[in-house]
C-alpha cells in the first residue's frame, strides 16, 4: 500500500488501475491528507451447492409414482405447454 496525490492518480489513472487489480491498494490524498482509498473489488464467491441443503423443504405428493389417469392424462397433452398438433408430432 502506498499513498499518491490526487494529481499523479489523475495523470496515470489506467495504470493505477493496473496496479490495484494484481492486488495493490493505493491511498489518494490531497495536500497531503489522505481523502480516497484505490482497492480491489472482492471477487463474488462461487456459488456452491450442497447435497441435501434442501432436505425437508421440498414436499412430494404420496401418489407420486402413480400414474395419472386417462382424463389427468388428456389434460396434460391438451395444454398450451404440450398443445395437440399432429402436424407437429413426432410419432406420427
Amino acid at each position: 500500500m502506498y499513498q499518491i496525490n490526487i494529481h499523479q492518480a489523475k495523470t496515470h489513472l489506467s495504470k493505477l488501475v493496473e496496479e490495484v487489480a494484481l492486488g495493490e491498494e493505493i491511498i489518494i490524498a490531497k495536500a497531503g491528507k489522505p481523502i480516497a482509498k484505490l482497492v480491489p473489488i472482492d471477487k463474488p464467491k462461487p456459488n456452491v451447492r450442497l447435497p441435501g441443503s434442501m432436505k425437508h423443504q421440498i414436499k412430494f405428493a404420496d401418489n407420486i409414482n402413480q400414474s395419472m389417469s386417462n382424463a389427468e392424462l388428456a389434460l396434460w397433452l391438451d395444454s398450451p405447454i404440450f398443445p395437440n398438433d399432429d402436424k407437429n408430432s413426432n410419432n406420427q
